[in-house]
Parts: C-alpha cells; sequence; structure tokens
C-alpha cells in the first residue's frame, strides 16, 4: 500500500524532527523550517501531499500566509494549523483564508495530533475518490449522451432503410392487386401485402417504444372526456371478437382528463385486444372508468384464466416470447410494452388484479 504524503512545517527544527518521529511509520514525512521553504518542498514534490501541518508563528511567512499560498498549487491538500493559545485571531484568519481542518494547540497532545492527523488523511483519500467517481459519472454521462446520438441514428435507419423499401414494397404490390392476375398470382400478392403490412406495424412499434425511452415521444397534451373506445377499434380486433363471440361492455364516466388522446386510445385499443385473446369465448369484455382521488382510472377486465405474477413481470418486458410467438401468431411481445412506454409519458403505469373470474387491467390519468 502506497503511503500517504504530509508536509510538517515549523521554524523549531526540533518541532519539525518530532513529526517526523510521530508519524514517518505510518506516513511519507517532507520537512521544512519556513515558509518559503516549504512552498519549494511543494514545488519540488512529484506526487500528491495529502495534508500539510504548519506552526502559526513563523518569521517572514505565518503559518496562514503560508497554507493560503498553497491553495493554489494544492487545492486538495488537507491543512492542520499548530496555534498558540492566545491566538484566536490568527485562528479565524486560518479559517477564512487557508482552509484548515483543524487547528491544534501547542504544546500538542500526541495522541489527539496522531488521530487527528488520521482523519485528515482519511477526508483527503476520500476526497479524491470522490473526484475520481465524478470523473467517472462524468464519462459516463458522455457515454450517455452518445448512447442518445445512437438512439436517433438508430431511429433515422430504421425510418431511412426499412420503412422506404417497405413503402415500396406496399406500393408495387398495391398496383399488382389491380392488375389482371390469375388466382394463383393473386394469392401470392395477397401474402406479400399480409407480409409487407406485418412487418410495417413491426416497425412503427419499435420506433414507438424507442421514442418513449429516449423522451422523444411527441405528447399532445389535452383536456378530453373518453365516453367511447368502439369507433376506433382495428379490423383485426373486430374480427376476433366476433370470431370469439364476445361482446364489448362500457361504462365510462365523462369526466375530462389531461392526456394525448390518440395514444391513450392506442392504449386502451391494444388492452382490448388483449383482454379479447386470452378472454373466454362468449364472454363480455367490460371497459370503465371511475375517479380515484384526484385521478381518473380507467379499467380493462374480461373473464377468462387468471395471470400468474411471474407472468406479469415477463409481459411487461420487451419482446416476451410466449408461447403463441413461438408458434408464428401475429403477436411481437411488444403490445403492453407500449402501452407502458406511452403510460410512462402521461406519468403513469399499468397494474394488474386477478378478480374472482379474470383479469382486471387498469391505469390512473389526472384529472383536467
Amino acid at each position: 500500500m502506497i503511503k500517504s504524503t504530509i508536509l510538517c512545517v515549523d521554524d523549531e527544527v526540533d518541532n519539525v524532527d518530532a513529526l517526523e518521529r510521530l508519524f514517518r511509520k505510518k506516513y511519507n514525512v517532507l520537512k521544512a523550517t519556513s515558509g518559503k521553504e516549504a512552498l519549494a518542498v511543494l514545488d519540488e514534490h512529484p506526487g500528491p501531499v495529502a495534508l500539510i501541518i504548519t506552526d502559526q508563528r513563523m518569521p517572514e511567512m505565518t503559518g496562514v500566509e503560508f497554507l493560503e499560498k498553497t491553495l493554489t498549487s494544492h487545492p486538495e491538500t488537507v491543512r492542520i494549523l499548530l496555534t498558540g493559545y492566545t491566538d484566536l485571531e490568527s485562528v479565524i484568519s486560518a479559517v477564512n483564508k487557508g482552509q484548515i481542518f483543524r487547528y491544534l494547540t501547542k504544546p500538542w497532545d500526541p495522541v489527539d495530533l496522531s488521530n487527528t492527523v488520521e482523519h485528515a488523511i482519511d477526508r483527503y483519500v476520500l476526497g479524491q475518490e470522490l473526484k475520481t467517481k465524478n470523473t467517472e459519472l462524468a464519462r459516463a454521462l458522455e457515454e450517455l449522451k452518445s448512447l442518445d446520438v445512437a438512439k436517433s441514428n438508430f431511429m433515422i435507419l430504421i425510418n431511412h432503410e426499412l420503412k422506404t423499401p417497405l413503402t415500396s414494397i406496399l406500393s408495387f404490390s398495391s398496383l399488382l392487386a389491380e392488375s389482371k392476375l390469375n388466382d394463383e398470382d393473386k394469392l401470392m400478392v395477397n401474402r406479400i401485402t399480409r407480409s409487407a403490412e406485418r412487418l410495417k406495424t413491426l416497425v412503427e412499434d419499435v420506433l414507438l417504444v424507442v421514442r418513449a425511452e429516449t423522451n422523444q415521444l411527441k405528447i399532445d397534451m389535452q383536456q378530453v372526456a373518453f365516453t367511447q373506445f368502439d369507433e376506433a377499434i382495428s379490423k383485426e380486433v373486430h374480427d376476433l371478437l366476433n370470431k370469439k363471440q364476445q361482446k364489448l361492455v362500457s361504462k365510462l364516466e365523462p369526466l375530462a382528463v389531461s392526456a394525448d388522446v390518440r395514444l391513450i386510445k392506442q392504449v386502451m385499443l391494444r388492452l382490448i385486444h388483449n383482454a379479447a385473446k386470452f378472454g373466454t369465448d362468449g364472454s363480455e369484455i367490460h371497459l370503465e372508468s371511475m375517479k380515484s382521488g384526484n385521478n381518473l382510472r380507467f379499467v380493462v377486465s374480461n373473464i377468462g384464466p387468471h395471470l400468474p405474477s411471474s407472468v406479469v413481470d415477463k409481459i411487461m418486458k420487451p419482446f416476451f416470447i410466449d408461447e403463441d410467438v413461438m408458434h408464428h401468431s401475429t403477436g411481437t411481445g411488444l403490445g403492453l410494452t407500449i402501452c407502458q412506454s406511452i403510460l410512462k409519458s402521461h406519468h403513469s403505469h399499468l397494474q394488474f388484479k386477478n378478480t374472482a373470474q379474470g383479469v382486471m387491467v387498469f391505469f390512473e390519468l389526472p384529472l383536467a
């Protein structure tokens, strides 16, 4: 272990030698018998000096004057002043100008002085560790800034390198669909279109999550009362509801909240889709809202199997791979992640609760 270096300054040679004998086993001790000599020692010493112990009453330059001169060259060094009982004015000056850690009266008590020096060295070491940590934090901050730039570049890449060719594929497949094709060609064009549409949805979902997580999601906050969500249900969800003979039952309070209409509708529609997908055939899916303190709580509940807590933890993570996705279902594992990202931008979050009949999912928005 490398010894810390301390500088002992006193115009009495015997005092300097006594300080050296007291501390040389634990520390590397530098000596000087005047303020001028001590400044020269500091200039010539190649390494850091953790502590300066100096007498106050010295000819030509007092201890306070010497300590004040060291502030520029050795700002992180800890300082101890040795003074007499009658030097109260000097002590005050040392605190104000010399930035001392402690002052001790002469003659000093060896045990008290040793303990004070040990505490001073600890303070110096902690200060150096803090400086190192601050440097590491500054470096980490720069890396985070670089990461933000990388994420932005990623979004640009996704937009340009994937969405542009996708637009071409969809445009040309649309033109082909309008051409005179035999049945087999029509089937292939339809498959191309469906696959391209699915890929387009996935790209848009990924971009939405990235924007939300990098605080680049544009939020258009309005005061709005959500009284229905049925009108915005996609054909995919509508077909699923019909296939499973499920019915939507709405009971929404006409109370205004502060929210982005488009994004909150997207959250609700994804929750409805989930409720239909995992709900029992022929059952009802309930959409409700009710006051909860200063918030309005939105609830989607279905009748079906309970949701284990271990699954809740997993499905909130991006790209959670469940059994259906592994067997090539239309899911991507991003649905609830997108809901959570959107709600995070509204300072809210999804919550899950198993009920007597099924599962309830809810979130809250502030009343306008």
